[in-house]
C-alpha cells in the first residue's frame, strides 16, 4: 500500500510499495523510511535534477546515520498533478543542479 506524504510546499508525495522495496535493497536504508518525510517537510536544500527537470532532489543534512554524517536524499518525480518518490539513498554533499530552495 503507498504512503503518501505532504512537502514543503504541500504537494502530496507518493511513496509505492515497489518503490519502498527499491529503496530497502540498499542495506543502510534498513530502517530509514520515516525519515523520508521529515526530508520532504524540512529540507535543507532542494534541487532540480540536471539529468530529469521533472526530478526535484531533496536533501537533508544527519550529523549521525547508518554510514556516518550524510545528506539524506529523497528523488521525487512531479507530473502535472502527481508526484512520486523515485528513490532515497545517503550521500556526501549536495548533488548538482539548480537550486531552487535553500533553508
Amino acid at each position: 500500500m503507498a504512503k503518501n506524504f505532504q512537502d514543503l510546499f504541500g504537494r502530496v508525495i507518493r511513496l509505492t510499495t515497489e518503490r519502498e522495496a527499491h529503496i530497502l535493497r540498499h542495506l543502510e536504508m534498513q530502517g530509514q523510511i520515516d525519515k523520508l518525510e521529515g526530508v520532504l517537510k524540512s529540507p535543507d536544500v532542494i534541487v532540480r535534477s540536471n539529468r530529469d527537470p521533472a526530478v526535484i532532489l531533496y536533501h537533508k543534512h544527519y550529523l549521525a546515520t547508518p554510514v556516518t554524517e550524510k545528506y539524506l536524499i529523497v528523488a521525487v518525480k512531479l507530473e502535472a498533478d502527481d508526484g512520486f518518490v523515485i528513490t532515497a539513498f545517503f550521500t556526501d554533499g549536495v548533488k548538482k543542479g539548480e537550486r531552487i530552495w535553500e533553508k
